[in-house]
């Protein structure tokens, strides 16, 4: 990714605004600690070092950014801060709707939604968006059960 995902403009803004990035060399004993047997893996840790999201392998600087914000609203979202969990899985479905990591944000903010309002209603526009868009992806067939919310 040396080449042609973190040289990339977008990516290196990206990174400068939105987290604190760590390269550790894969012979590094924090490579030991979090298990990497493979470069690139890039892991989303919240501030108290608790992993939430992992990626392995290259990354186009679409997908690298796309897959970020999606484990920085994991991070959001296992932590229980589902309203601002949202506000980056939109980002992902707005800005990077064709990425890898849309589906699963389509999902996560249906359920953040649902779990801050208490309301199905959202759990169910999600299975119907991920079914429209997205009809053989597995997030659409773990939505599944939703479609039959009233």
């Amino acid at each position: 990714m040396d080449a042609v995902t973190y040289p990339d403009g977008t990516v290196v803004d990206f990174i400068d605004q939105n987290v604190v990035p760590l390269r550790i060399p894969s012979d590094d004993r924090l490579a030991a600690e979090f298990n990497v047997k493979w470069t690139p893996t890039l892991v989303t840790l919240d501030p108290s070092g608790k992993e939430h999201h992992r990626t392995l392998g290259f990354l186009k600087p679409e997908e690298l950014i796309a897959s970020v914000l999606l484990g920085i609203g994991k991070s959001r979202f296992e932590t229980g801060k589902f309203e601002t969990a949202v506000e980056s899985f939109d980002k992902i479905i707005g800005a990077h709707p064709k990425s890898g990591s849309a589906p699963e944000a389509i999902f996560l903010r249906g359920v953040s939604l649902f779990k801050s309002t208490h309301d199905p209603k959202p759990l169910k526009a999600a299975y119907e968006k991920l079914a429209a868009e997205y009809p053989d992806n597995e997030w659409t067939g773990r939505a599944y059960p939703y479609r039959l919310l009233e």
